[in-house]
């Protein structure tokens, strides 16, 4: 007989990982991810950043000679720029160099491009032999059209040299430096915090596998995290709780249930050796044997009833339920002068439950048949709805119940000293069965002092689950 838990079991509650782990695993992953994102776009961005700002230098350049030649000539060489070196007036029939700075004089033009159709400005990027000693080396030549000049119709080319550091990538390899700085430092710290945060889970793991069956009372580590796993940890914890209380509940019961067997089986076992060990055997004795053995077998079978009705409430057997009327059920059923003489029903009007009819009457049999023997000479049933539950209340006008034995008599055998001395053959199952018959709805049964009739008062509370 196991009990139901009615959470799950102790993995009810168990997630994939903690908040906190989750939301650090996402944040670390989101990190990486808008890392390398920008670190991806910071290398083009860098490289525009500093090939517009080149371009700017030479566009600048041009257009200064642009206006100047719109006056007058140079004589000589074209002064050199505050950053831009290579300045070239090409005229613009023949291609052929009319002025130069210093560094690009006696050269040929940088381009021979010329602007779009439509347009007087050139922006082109020029590489080889004009631009450097190597291949790689390369210029970023920004020319203006002058139709009318000193020098005729003419072309002014500026060019800047492209910035260095993209030349060499070392722009990248910054970047792939702090690339790697960043994937090692992330890659240490997820390895180090999920170490940490499945630290906890491993010595759970660790205890759980030491649990057995013989010592449930220990308990799992409860980490000082205040996360999911904690709280984890706490719900094992009350899982084993339950499982170690219903697993003591079972062997006291599989005691309390021998003891009882025990005590019938030996004293039939003792008569029926001591009538076959008479020589000459009197009938009127062996009858009232048989008599005595059949009110022994009669309350064995009691006993057997009871324990496998406690089977079936433990193991949560199902039980067809039907709609019913309460108040009905208690009047048809009890009210009748010969059967219960003491007894008196108070009902309001109809209280409908749906229920297992078979249970119910046994409940109920079980409180007024209770009640009967404990009373003097009354016994009220009061049934009527208190918010959404049925309550019945069984009065009695008899010695009452002890605050202290209030809880005790629903334990499984238990008996008190007036108990046994009014119904001897009582196996003590009846009171456990109906709560827990009452339980197995949602309901409870509680036991108390009544107001009423001055004895003992039991209460079932049962919730309305009709449609």
């Amino acid at each position: 007989m196991s009990e139901r838990s009615g959470r799950g079991g102790v993995w009810g509650r168990l997630r994939p990982r903690s908040i906190r782990a989750r939301v650090t695993a996402g944040a670390i992953v989101a990190l990486m991810l808008v890392g390398g994102l920008s670190l991806f776009l910071s290398s083009f961005l860098i490289r525009e950043i500093a090939l517009n700002q080149a371009r700017d230098q030479a566009d600048t350049e041009a257009r200064r000679v642009s206006e100047h030649i719109a006056t007058e000539r140079y004589e000589g060489t074209i002064p050199d720029g505050s950053t831009i070196l290579r300045v070239q007036i090409v005229d613009w029939e023949t291609g052929e160099v009319v002025a130069a700075t210093d560094s690009v004089e006696g050269q040929p033009a940088m381009t021979e491009e010329r602007p779009a159709r439509g347009d007087f400005r050139l922006d082109t990027t020029v590489c080889g032999e004009v631009a450097g000693p190597t291949p790689e080396d390369c210029l970023l030549v920004v020319g203006y059209g002058v139709n009318e000049s000193e020098y005729g119709e003419a072309l002014v080319l500026a060019a800047a040299r492209t910035p260095g550091i993209l030349e060499t990538g070392s722009i990248e390899m910054v970047l792939l430096g702090t690339a790697v700085v960043l994937l090692v430092v992330t890659g240490a710290i997820i390895w180090f915090g999920v170490g940490r945060a499945l630290r906890p889970v491993e010595r759970i793991s660790a205890q759980l596998d030491t649990l057995s069956a013989s010592d449930l009372n220990r308990r799992l580590p409860v980490p000082h995290t205040h996360d999911e796993i904690a709280h984890l940890a706490r719900t094992a914890n009350a899982s084993l709780a339950r499982l170690d209380e219903a697993v003591t509940r079972q062997r006291r019961f599989v005691s309390d249930a021998s003891h009882e067997l025990r005590n019938p089986i030996a004293g039939m076992r003792a008569k029926l050796e001591v009538e076959l060990s008479d020589p000459e055997p009197d009938t009127r004795s062996r009858e009232l044997l048989l008599t005595g053995l059949l009110s022994d077998t009669e309350r064995l079978e009691n006993i057997v009833s009871d324990l496998l009705e406690l089977a079936r409430l433990d193991t949560d057997v199902a039980l067809q339920r039907e709609p019913m009327d309460l108040t009905a059920v208690i009047t048809g059923e009890f009210v009748d002068k010969r059967r219960h003489p003491a007894l008196r029903v108070h009902a309001s009007g109809p209280v409908h439950v749906t229920l297992n009819r078979l249970r119910l009457v046994r409940v109920l049999t079980n409180l007024i048949a209770n009640a009967e023997r404990h009373a003097r000479s009354r016994v009220d049933v009061i049934v009527e709805r208190e918010g959404d539950a049925a309550v019945v209340e069984v009065h009695d006008d008899g010695t009452g119940i002890p605050a202290m034995d209030r809880e005790r008599i629903f334990e499984r055998f238990a008996r008190l000293k007036e108990s046994r001395e009014r119904d001897p053959g009582g196996s003590g199952l009846g009171l456990p069965i109906s709560r827990e018959i009452a339980r197995s709805y949602g309901g409870s049964l509680t036991a108390g002092h009544s107001d009423l009739l001055g004895g003992a008062v039991f209460t079932l509370r049962i919730p309305d689950t009709s449609e």
